[in-house]
Formats: structure tokens, sequence, C-alpha cells
């Protein structure tokens, strides 16, 4: 299943009204497409992707996050992943990539 939170603008406001302190899964996406599924602070994640900290996400520039505290975000993660196969993610090589051999079927 999806995030179960609807998805809000990818601003400094929008994530700085975050709890400092929850932990957790969170999504970058556009329009058309998922962008990067990650884990960790959702607020020290979010911020250090708005300012560039990941050059890949940047060049795809999203326009909306979503997220979600997990007791257990790595299972979160790669249910995600798995489920909405984000560009970014796929760009590197991460325990929960799918295989192109078996993405394809």
């Amino acid at each position: 299943m999806a995030f179960a939170h609807p998805s809000k603008p990818f601003t400094q406001a929008q994530i700085e009204a975050i709890n400092p302190n929850h932990s957790g899964v969170y999504g970058l996406l556009r329009a058309d497409a998922w962008i990067y599924i990650g884990r960790g602070n959702i607020r020290e994640r979010l911020l250090g992707h708005l300012h560039g900290d990941h050059e890949g996400i940047t060049q795809e520039r999203p326009t909306h996050w979503t997220a979600e505290v997990t007791p257990n975000p790595v299972i979160r993660e790669r249910e995600l992943v798995i489920e909405l196969y984000p560009i970014c993610n796929q760009q590197v090589e991460t325990p929960f990539r799918v295989p192109q051999k078996m993405a394809k079927g």
C-alpha cells in the first residue's frame, strides 16, 4: 500500500513544520513520477534533499513529499520501493533494488 498521507509541497516551510524527532520513511515525487523513497529522520533528510545533497534527486525536480512515522522503516522502505519503483532508487545499488531481469518478467 502506498503512503497513507497526502503529499505536501516540497518547500522549506512545509518541511520545517515537521516534528524534528520523527523518524520513518518519506517519498519525493512530482506529478508524473515517484522520484525517491528514503528513511531516517524525516525532517533532516528532506531538508538535505531540498538543499541539493543528492544530485540525482535534484535533477529530477521533486515538487511534493509525503512521509510516515513507522516502527520498522527498513521493511516499510522496501515495500514502498518495490511498489512505487522510484526513479532515483533504481539508479543506485540498494538491497531493495529489483534486478532488471526480474523487473522485465
